[in-house]
């Protein structure tokens, strides 16, 4: 197994009926720690393909930030970055996205309403989207309105930035005030809570993973700003791809996780043993909750939540609902596989099925967008990314270090 991406765990196993099966690190735990030579900016280089301009700038920023988090720049390490960012952004810190103007005004004439009434309610959504399209039409100027200015845009920084003027304009000149609510909305974060631009850079990482993760002071726009420079990009970008362990044997996996969510590929595979314990067809998207557009779970079950309790009850598993509801909100954390749930699934579907629990499968998520031309799905995208890392490999097999 590859250490570079797994760690290497102890496995003591106990009864079923106790459920007291410990899962404990060894080692220093670091998913990443592997006796081998690291790469210098200089070497780093030679990873970053040929055809890319700045190529040493590329490479170090690389060393810096992977140097900054301690992350060792492994040829592993390093192909893993590579491959990523040039599947984003062929390493264009501010890329342009062919037809991304007309995609933008599409998207505001056939969804505007429907996604001002999504974030804002029925009544005030209704009511701003209404503003928001005469604003579109009429501002700055009706020769040269918003409309037309968006048409022209060419890059996802273009865009952000566009829309950030418009919501500017619409809180300095739009007041509401006989509708409950709103004047505060409106006056205070309508264009963040509204900017549909929410993947920026040559990472493309999600505005709420940098928030919770922000390098230095400043603003939101000052934040969207940084995401779109090299650095920045790059930053975030591998902060999110490299800052968790995962017990993966194969990189592909991490690929699969950086587009559809933090440990998907390990969640699928629970869910998928979870599958042959029920007569119920799982969904196998690595989401073992529901969750609202903001990232908190929802109290409803979902259908994996549902088929745990059915399960655990036929099979004399001492675990309450509230028990499995705890451990299932630390799906998106290394601590769910210590719990009660994902050790009482492997023990279960290795007696149940007489094969041998397996730790990650690829999820099964469609990708959509304005910025896609077409719905493709996790698989699509690890794969293209994984074939990146093995040119990577090739590129620096003979490297010495």
């Amino acid at each position: 197994m590859n250490k570079t991406f797994s760690a290497t765990f102890c496995f003591k196993s106990m009864s079923i009926l106790a459920l007291s099966i410990s899962l404990s690190a060894c080692g220093n735990g670091s998913w990443w720690s592997k006796d081998e030579p690291t790469m210098e900016a200089e070497q780093i280089k030679k990873a970053i393909p040929p055809r890319v301009n700045e190529r040493q700038s590329w490479a170090n920023d690389i060393y810096d930030i992977s140097d900054q988090l301690g992350i060792p720049t492994t040829k592993e390490n390093v192909c893993t970055i590579v491959a990523v960012v040039d599947q984003e952004s062929n390493f264009v810190a501010d890329p342009h996205v062919p037809g991304l103007g007309e995609k933008a005004v599409k998207e505001v004439q056939d969804r505007l309403e429907e996604k001002f009434k999504d974030k804002l309610g029925d009544g005030i959504g209704g009511t701003v989207a209404g503003y928001f399209q005469d604003v579109l039409k009429n501002q700055p100027s009706p020769e040269d309105n918003y409309l037309s200015q968006m048409r022209r845009v060419q890059t996802e920084r273009e865009l952000d930035e566009l829309y950030r003027e418009i919501f500017d304009y619409m809180s300095k000149h739009y007041h509401v005030s006989a509708l409950t609510g709103a004047a505060k909305l409106v006056g205070q974060d309508i264009g963040e809570k509204l900017n549909p631009i929410t993947t920026l850079g040559s990472m493309q990482v999600h505005i709420g993973y940098a928030k919770d993760h922000k390098r230095q002071g400043g603003n939101i726009a000052e934040l969207r700003t940084d995401m779109y420079t090299q650095y920045g990009g790059l930053y975030y970008g591998i902060h999110r791809l490299m800052m968790y362990p995962a017990e993966y044997d194969k990189p592909i996996y991490r690929f699969a996780d950086y587009n559809s969510g933090r440990y998907s590929s390990r969640n699928a595979a629970f869910q998928s043993m979870l599958n042959d314990l029920t007569p119920a067809e799982l969904s196998l998207d690595g989401d073992l909750l529901l969750y609202s557009k903001d990232g908190s779970p929802r109290a409803a079950k979902s259908q994996s939540e549902t088929a745990l309790i059915a399960v655990f009850a036929e099979n004399n598993v001492i675990a309450t609902p509230r028990q499995i509801r705890s451990d299932l909100k630390k799906e998106k954390d290394e601590n769910f596989e210590g719990t009660l749930t994902y050790k009482a699934v492997k023990k279960l579907y290795q007696e149940k099925t007489g094969k041998e629990p397996f730790y990650a499968m690829m999820p099964e998520v469609v990708i959509s967008g304005p910025k896609l031309s077409r719905d493709y799905n996790t698989n699509w995208f690890a794969t293209r990314v994984d074939g990146r890392y093995q040119t990577c490999m090739r590129r620096i097999k003979n490297l010495k270090l």
